[in-house]
C-alpha cells in the first residue's frame, strides 16, 4: 500500500512539474519572438511550421506511432476537422507573433485572460450548455471588461479578442478530433506544412528570406522554432494524464501571467488607469469563474462519496445472512 501511494505522489509530482514546465514555456516564449528579427511574423510563422512537423516526426519516429495516420486519412470528416484547426492555430500562432514583434505583449496575454469566458460563451453558442448563475456572472464581467479596454484602446482589443476566439474555436474542434497532442499536433502541421514551405521557397526567390542571409545562428534559431512549439505540447501532454482536470485550470493562467509581467517590466509597455481598471475586471472574472469551478468539483465528489456509501449500505443490506452451521457429532456404534 506504501508503495502504490508513494507511485501515486511520484506520478502526481511528475505531472505538476510537467505543468509548470508547459505553461511556463509558453508564458516566457514573448522573449524568444524578437530574436528571429529582421524576419517578419509571416516567415517566422511559416519556419514554424515546417520544423515543427520536422520535430514531431523524428518524436513519432522514436516511439513508432502511425497506425492513427491511417486511421484519420479514412475518415474524411475528422480530416476536415483536423484542416479547420490546423487554419484556426495558423491564425493564433500569426497574430501573436506579430503582436509580440510589434510591441503587444500586454495585449497579447489579455487575450489568453479572457479565453476561459470565451471558451464558455462558445459552449452556450454552439453546443447550448446550460451555465451556473456564477458563470454567467463571469462571462457578464468580461464583456464589462473589453467595453472598458476599448475605451481605454480607442477600440476595441483585436489582438486580445483575435487569440481568444481563435483559441477557443481550436479548442472546441480539437474536442470534437479526440487526438492525442503529439498526433493532433503531427496531423495539423502536416496540412500545414506544404503552404508553408511554399511561401518560404518563394520568399527565398524573391530574395526576402532571411533563412540563409542573416548567418548560421539566426538560420539555426528559425529552426528551433519547431522545438519551442513541440517541447511545451509534448509536457502539457504529460501533464495532462497525471494531474485533474482542475489543477490544470488553475495551472493555465501561469501562461497570461507571465506574459502580462513580461509586457510591463520587460518590454515596458504603457499600462494607463482604465486599462489596469480593464484587467482587473478581467481577474475578477477569472476569481469568480475559479471559484465556481472549485465549489462544484467538491460538491460534485461530496456527491459521489455519498452514492457510493449509500450503495454500499444497500448492497449490505441485501446480503443474506448464512444459516447457522449444525454440529457434526462423530458416528458411534448402537
Amino acid at each position: 500500500m506504501q508503495d502504490g501511494a508513494g507511485e501515486a505522489r511520484k506520478e502526481a509530482r511528475t505531472g505538476l512539474l510537467n505543468g509548470f514546465a508547459a505553461y511556463g514555456m509558453w508564458g516566457l516564449v514573448p522573449l524568444f519572438w524578437p530574436l528571429l528579427k529582421p524576419a517578419g511574423a509571416v516567415e517566422v510563422l511559416a519556419h514554424r511550421m515546417v520544423w515543427a512537423l520536422v520535430v514531431v516526426g523524428l518524436a513519432l519516429l522514436f516511439v513508432r506511432k502511425w497506425g492513427w495516420a491511417r486511421e484519420l486519412i479514412r475518415q474524411p470528416k475528422r480530416l476536415g476537422l483536423v484542416t479547420i484547426a490546423a487554419a484556426v492555430i495558423t491564425v493564433n500562432w500569426g497574430v501573436y507573433i506579430w503582436a509580440v514583434n510589434s510591441g503587444h505583449v500586454v495585449e497579447a496575454s489579455l487575450g489568453y485572460f479572457i479565453n476561459p469566458l470565451v471558451s464558455i460563451a462558445l459552449g452556450v453558442l454552439l453546443l447550448k450548455e446550460r451555465l451556473r448563475p456564477a458563470q454567467w456572472a463571469a462571462v457578464g464581467t468580461g464583456v464589462a471588461a473589453v467595453l472598458v479596454l476599448a475605451v481605454g484602446y480607442g477600440q476595441p482589443p483585436w489582438i486580445s479578442l483575435v487569440l481568444a476566439f481563435s483559441f477557443g474555436t481550436y479548442g472546441l474542434v480539437k474536442k470534437k478530433v479526440n487526438m492525442s497532442g503529439l498526433e493532433s499536433l503531427a496531423a495539423e502541421t502536416t496540412v500545414q506544412f506544404l503552404p508553408a514551405l511554399a511561401y518560404l521557397l518563394w520568399l527565398a526567390a524573391q530574395g526576402r528570406s532571411t533563412f540563409g542571409t542573416e548567418g548560421v545562428g539566426h538560420a539555426a534559431l528559425l529552426a528551433s522554432s519547431g522545438l519551442i512549439t513541440a517541447l511545451p505540447l509534448v509536457c502539457f501532454g504529460a501533464a495532462a494524464i497525471r494531474v485533474p482536470l482542475s489543477t490544470l485550470g488553475l495551472l493555465q493562467y501561469l501562461t497570461p501571467v507571465l506574459q502580462f509581467v513580461l509586457g510591463i517590466w520587460y518590454f515596458h509597455e504603457a499600462m494607463p488607469a482604465e486599462r489596469w481598471a480593464g484587467f482587473s475586471l478581467v481577474w475578477l472574472a477569472l476569481a469568480v469563474l475559479t471559484w465556481d469551478a472549485l465549489r462544484t468539483a467538491r460538491i460534485n465528489r461530496a456527491r459521489l462519496a455519498e452514492a457510493a456509501t449509500e450503495a454500499a449500505t444497500e448492497a449490505a443490506r441485501q446480503t443474506p445472512t448464512s444459516a447457522p452451521t449444525e454440529e457434526v457429532r462423530p458416528i458411534t456404534g448402537a
